[in-house]
């Protein structure tokens, strides 16, 4: 699993973009936070994921929050 910050969410879409330690800036997959433990991602945290890809595009999935 990968570790990264979140950098935008939208509770509402459930969805939005997190950084990756190198910098590289991936989306949030909104179907990886709906029906799981997760309200919110605020910005700054820290969460970890696996990475798909979805038409070509990288997406994080299977969120779990590593700070509060």
């Amino acid at each position: 699993m990968a570790q990264g910050t979140i950098k935008h969410y939208d509770e509402d879409a459930h969805s939005g973009s997190l950084l990756l330690e190198n910098g590289t800036e991936i989306a949030i997959d909104g179907v990886s936070t709906q029906g799981s433990d997760l309200r919110t991602l605020r910005l700054g945290q820290r969460v970890r994921f696996d990475i798909d890809e979805v038409g070509g595009t990288q997406v994080a999935r299977k969120l779990h929050i590593l700070t509060f």
